[in-house]
């Protein structure tokens, strides 16, 4: 029997070794058993704590010979293919972006940065001037600036402004009737990108302050006019008439709308009997009384007028008959 053979052998004791280590209610079953190398085996067995799905505990074992003792080197615990990690490792360097620097934040750059060169070496300036590249050198030295923007820099700036919210591809530029090139209030830049790139000087424009490409465009653009259809119509001033008659509808009076007029379906009413005063005895009606005593004869009194209420003959019909049939009764003499 080999070592390796050996090794792969004592499962259970690597499973005490764990037990030992970490505690026998997380340690699982034998997974398998793994050759690393001569006289080198590791045996996985399955993590069953909490919130390590998918991780193993791995032992490995190593022996001198067949015939020694195998020799535990180390009890780590590693995360399988389903094993819920972390994800990998980010610097600080790189998990910063645009925007995120506050007040008292700093961000100073690599020391390798592709966008700075020392000034000596003029970087993006133009050197094609009286005094070359030593002239615009001092220029920058005596300014305070030990470095200055490299020809990479310059280029990844353009691109960077050329692909932005001031850019020729935006909504509002592919909207625009005219372009920043020939808007009144771009201000022009100098150097190298003075042919590409302007800043925008307009209060009223979305992109006031900031570095717009001359292809970019809005519509507060300084040649915009106003087509006749939308333009706003321009009143007369006002004038007082004086020859005009002005023709006002009056009211209709108040006591014409609230009156019905009468409806000519509505029947007539009937004109009331008339009766004798001869063959009637003398009446006594009470004041505030709307009934009439046995035995005496309806009298007729006057209503207050009411011109919104019509009479109703009904009423001295029912009464002029009761008090005739009263009478007959009362008087022999009546007939």
């Amino acid at each position: 029997m080999s070592v390796e053979q050996m090794l792969q052998a004592a499962d259970a004791f690597a499973r005490t070794v764990v037990a030992e280590a970490a505690g026998d209610e997380v340690v699982g079953s034998h997974v398998r058993a793994e050759v690393d190398g001569d006289g080198l085996v590791s045996h996985v067995f399955e993590a069953l704590q909490p919130g390590y799905r998918g991780w193993t505990w791995v032992v490995s074992l190593t022996a001198v010979s067949a015939d020694a003792d195998p020799t535990v080197n180390d009890v780590v615990l590693l995360p399988g293919a389903d094993a819920i990690v972390a994800p990998p490792w980010t610097p600080y360097r790189d998990r910063v972006r645009p925007g995120d620097l506050g007040p008292g934040d700093v961000l100073p750059p690599e020391p390798d940065d592709l966008r700075l060169v020392p000034a000596w070496s003029a970087g993006d300036l133009d050197t094609e001037v009286e005094g070359g590249a030593d002239r615009l050198a001092a220029q920058e030295l005596a300014a305070g600036r030990s470095l200055v923007l490299s020809l990479e820099g310059r280029d990844m700036a353009a691109q960077r402004w050329h692909d932005g919210q001031g850019g020729p591809h935006v909504a509002i530029a592919q909207q625009a009737s005219g372009t920043c090139r020939t808007c009144g209030f771009r201000v022009g830049l100098a150097g190298a990108l003075a042919d590409r790139f302007g800043v925008c000087a307009n209060g009223m424009a979305n992109d006031d302050g900031r570095v717009v490409a001359l292809e970019h465009g809005c519509g507060a653009h300084s040649g915009v006019r106003l087509s006749r259809a939308v333009a706003v119509a321009v009143l007369p001033d006002p004038y007082f008439d004086t020859i005009t008659n002005d023709v006002v509808a009056r009211p209709e009076p108040a006591a014409e709308r609230d009156v019905p007029a009468p409806d000519p379906a509505d029947p007539e009413p009937a004109d009331p009997e008339p009766v004798d005063p001869a063959s009637a005895d003398p009446t006594s009606v009470e004041p505030g009384s709307d009934s009439v005593e046995a035995g005496s004869t309806a009298v007729e009194t006057e209503a207050p007028a009411d011109p919104e209420v019509a009479p109703v003959p009904a009423a001295t019909d029912a009464v002029t008959e009761e008090s005739t049939s009263a009478t007959d009764a009362g008087d022999p003499d009546a007939s």
